[in-house]
């Protein structure tokens, strides 16, 4: 059985499945998640004897990080390599993976860690690549290879966690300094994956597992409206961000083709019903496309398609540059749009992207090489 992704019920029914108390299940998701202990032997709180049973019947998989692009603004992209690999580089918990899960196939996803002084981002990918195929985005290119599995998902906030973390006085794998934020804004619609994404959030903000706060954790959709409303419906969930990245059904289904399954209509009554928590607001991602979507025309009608909502602010993000037919913005139109926005009520920000030397901005994830400043080991 591969551990990794599975929750503190499915690990106490596996215990009890091995003839063990079921509470030892409870001591597995600790040592997991909350002292990130990945080798099952490393798992001290166990007996030896089931470290050894476990050993043999179960594993705990990890990507294999094929490429390591490091960005002169400090973030880092992480290519990895997920699933059962070659035969000739399989690790013993690999040919598990390959055992425990047939017809999973090999796929590379990407993550990104970006630093900054008071806390640390992570950005995460749900799907090897992505099937909503937005225009402006390389990621569409490459088409949907597969949903990721809830390990899979939780795996790259570790591995960047334990790579990336600093030096500890203390003991528990939650002394970092740094407050972490998660988003879930890398390959794929996540609510395209919804049972596993929610599988994998559990446990991302659950005190007892890797124990994220839901304040820290951000979700992006391109609009797929069921999803938005079965989110709506969790107990413990992220908060939300929806790209709208246009300012009319027209503009927007020519940038977006979802929009022709969920219309903007369709969607801002989605937006409209989403319960707020009293901390959150509701953001809006709007992708700055140079001549295309940028104009105070556009603002004004971004505008009025929000301000019917409660408790919404605005991402301006300028378009990044990949082997597209689109451009960037010019400061002039941005500053333009950003104001319009703020004197109509509507509170927006300009968020430039991290790492777009290295292929890790937003819309840039499409498995792409760029020189490694640093080497992968």
């Amino acid at each position: 059985m591969e551990l990794l992704g599975k929750s503190k019920s499915e690990l106490r029914e596996f215990c009890m499945s091995l003839g063990e108390p079921a509470y030892r299940g409870a001591q597995i998701y600790h040592a997991l998640y909350a002292e990130r202990k990945f080798s099952i032997r490393q798992m001290t709180n166990l007996p030896a004897a089931l470290r050894e049973r476990l050993a043999k019947e179960s594993s705990v998989t990890l990507p294999t990080v094929r490429q390591r692009y490091a960005s002169q603004d400090g973030s880092m992209r992480y290519l990895l390599a997920l699933g059962k690999q070659e035969p000739t580089e399989l690790s013993g918990s690999e040919e598990a993976f390959g055992r425990q899960n047939p017809g999973i196939k090999p796929a590379s996803v990407e993550a990104v860690f970006m630093p900054s002084e008071d806390r640390q981002t992570i950005c995460i990918s749900t799907q090897a690549g992505c099937a909503v195929d937005c225009q402006f985005c390389l990621t569409a290119q490459l088409g949907l290879i597969r949903n990721l599995l809830p390990g899979e998902i939780l795996a790259q906030v570790l591995v960047a966690l334990t790579e990336q973390q600093e030096p500890r006085t203390l003991p528990s794998a939650r002394a970092e300094r740094k407050q972490t934020n998660v988003v879930l804004m890398g390959q794929g619609e996540p609510l395209l994956n919804f049972d596993n994404v929610m599988a994998a959030l559990r446990i991302l903000l659950d005190p007892e597992g890797v124990g994220i706060s839901p304040k820290h954790v951000t979700l992006s959709t391109s609009g797929v409206v069921p999803g938005i409303d079965r989110l709506a419906q969790e107990k413990v969930r992220p908060k939300l961000a929806v790209s709208l990245n246009a300012s009319n059904e027209e503009q927007r289904q020519r940038l977006m083709p979802i929009n022709r399954k969920y219309p903007l209509a369709a969607l801002l009554e989605a937006c409209a019903n989403y319960p707020l928590r009293p901390w959150e607001h509701l953001t809006f991602e709007y992708v700055m496309l140079g001549g295309v979507n940028d104009t105070p025309l556009d603002a004004r009608r971004v505008v009025k398609l929000l301000t019917a909502l409660k408790s919404v602010k605005v991402n301006l993000i300028p378009w990044n540059p990949g082997e597209l037919p689109y451009r960037e913005p010019s400061e002039e139109s941005l500053e333009e749009f950003r104001r319009i926005l703020v004197e109509r009520g509507v509170p927006a920000f300009v968020r430039y992207s991290r790492g777009r030397d290295v292929m890790a901005a937003c819309g840039q994830l499409a498995l792409r090489s760029s020189p490694p400043l640093t080497v992968s080991g």
